[in-house]
């Protein structure tokens, strides 16, 4: 059975049972409230009869006092013993139809105790009741039709939302596509905001996909080279090593080196694919000074270059320690890769920020080239990154943790002179 049936179902019996309960409800009150109304009624007119014919005498004219306190389409019986004393009624026979009576003592004028019943026809409350049922039976099957329209809106209230989002989800896996559902500005109820979370698992999925597809074009692309010079070099040596020196020493140096080179490429693509998730963050106070001596001294044993750091001890910025020192590494090692001389690290404090900028005085960037160094795989030339066994990936890596930092990182460059990197860290109390 369909959800729209089982909604249509369930919502018009349950309204059907309210409803019978109710009007079944509304008429046991109404007549138990009538049969009750009548019989106080007849109680109080015995009462009164009672009380009468205990100040009656012998010369009174009886029938006419029982005419009197007589009920409506009723009658009054006097009962001496089980014997009946005298009677009177509305008509010649009482109806047999439903009737209440009430009967107590009473004296008689001549000081018997007699037995006054008294009774009365309820064939006018039962004709009432029966127009009564009528009315609740009409009226319940009149409410049937709007209960039974207002189930198909609500079904269709319900349903309409979920028909579109199994619509938009088979049409996503029939053409591979990260389909959305169009949802109205002001909608703010649950299905709105199931749907809203449908399309925000759907950017997820898309944004993972791309990644993934992004990940595994970069990767087959960029390892290609290495694992075809590295086959060719084998082969060369399979066919010459064994013969010539020389060739197996330039073979396996050039394995050894396409080796570590693809190895530093899969650490960087990981890195990258990583990096692009929001990464654990934990801001704190940093000293700048003796933070970024500790980085300097670390590459200056790895690498046995200098690396001066000219900071004021008094500089404060927040920042995640762990993330800035893996930016700052990359940035001097580029550095570093790309000059000879001396690497020298500056901060100073500006109003919205601390400036640290890294400077090398190396062979400088063409300026046509620095608006896409941050690009993964970019190289300013072939030749170049050959040299210094650069993947294009570092400063791409650089530039998703300076992302995450919330910091900006500004290039300038001059050919035959060098660059430098200038990072722009938000300074304590400003993230």
């Amino acid at each position: 059975m369909r959800l729209k049936t089982k909604i249509h179902l369930l919502t018009t019996l349950l309204m059907l049972v309210i409803l019978i309960t109710t009007n079944s409800g509304i008429y046991f009150l109404y007549e138990k409230f009538a049969y009750n109304t009548e019989h106080n009624q007849l109680q109080t007119r015995a009462n009164e009869l009672s009380t009468t014919l205990s100040q009656l005498n012998a010369q009174t004219d009886l029938q006419q006092v029982l005419r009197a306190y007589m009920p409506t389409d009723g009658a009054v019986y006097i009962y001496e013993g089980e014997h009946l004393k005298t009677k009177v009624q509305a008509t010649l026979e009482m109806p047999d139809g439903p009737s209440i009576s009430y009967t107590m003592p009473a004296i008689w004028v001549d000081g018997t105790v007699v037995a006054i019943t008294l009774q009365q026809s309820m064939e006018a409350v039962a004709s009432t009741l029966e127009l009564l049922k009528v009315i609740l039976v009409v009226v319940s099957v009149m409410a049937t039709i709007p209960i039974f329209l207002a189930s198909l809106m609500l079904g269709r209230l319900i349903l309409l939302p979920l028909e579109r989002l199994n619509n938009t989800m088979r049409k996503s896996a029939l053409t591979g596509k990260y389909e959305k559902i169009d949802i109205p500005s002001k909608g703010g109820d649950e299905l709105a905001n199931i749907n809203r979370t449908f399309n925000m698992m759907m950017e997820k999925l898309e944004q993972h996909y791309q990644k993934q597809q992004e990940f595994v074009s970069n990767a087959s692309h960029e390892l290609k080279t290495p694992i075809t010079v590295i086959e060719s070099y084998a082969k060369l040596l399979l066919r010459r090593g064994f013969e010539n020196r020389e060739v197996a020493q330039e073979s396996l140096q050039a394995i050894v080196n396409e080796s570590s080179r693809m190895h530093e490429m899969v650490l960087q693509l990981l890195e990258l694919a990583k990096n692009n998730e929001h990464l654990d963050i934990h801001f704190e106070q940093l000293n700048l000074a003796p933070f970024l001596d500790k980085v300097a001294m670390q590459m200056q044993q790895a690498y046995q270059r200098a690396f001066i750091v000219d900071v004021s001890l008094s500089i404060y910025i927040a920042s995640d320690e762990k993330i800035l020192k893996q930016l700052l590494f990359i940035l001097l090692d580029n550095a570093r890769k790309y000059s000879e001389g001396e690497v020298h690290i500056s901060a100073k404090e500006t109003t919205n920020c601390v400036r640290v900028t890294i400077r090398d005085f190396g062979i400088g960037i063409p300026a046509e080239h620095i608006p896409h160094l941050f690009e993964r795989f970019y190289r300013v030339t072939e030749d170049r990154n050959r040299k210094t066994g650069g993947s294009g990936l570092g400063l791409a890596i650089a530039y998703e943790l300076a992302k995450q930092l919330g910091i900006t990182i500004d290039v300038e460059s001059t050919l035959g002179e060098g660059s430098s990197f200038t990072l722009c860290i938000p300074k304590e109390g400003q993230r």
